[in-house]
């Protein structure tokens, strides 16, 4: 199943705390669990005004209801090509 990330403009998201990190992701956990196992979130990356999100999903539009359902922002919704790190660059 195809990767997708999620750009979710959060205006003080590094600002959130612990707690509510924690409601953030519990509420879309209630969702996906409503939504069922063909969608899953992998993780997430918090930044100043912004989250991106990596999940698993058969399209956008799952990731879309996922947003919507859970009324989260969703203003970039990109498929995954591939993944690359350090051990790309070494030969076989």
């Amino acid at each position: 199943m195809p990767k997708y990330m999620i750009e979710r403009e959060i205006p003080g998201a590094g600002l959130l705390t612990p707690q509510d990190l924690q409601a953030i992701s519990q509420k879309s956990c209630n969702v996906l669990n409503h939504m069922g196992p063909r969608i899953q979130w992998l993780e997430s990356y918090v930044t100043d005004d912004k989250v991106y999100c990596i999940y698993i999903a058969p399209d956008e539009a799952t990731i879309r209801a996922h947003a919507e359902q859970g009324g989260f922002p969703a203003q970039r919704v990109s498929r995954i090509k591939s993944v690359i790190d350090p051990t790309t660059a070494e030969q076989n």
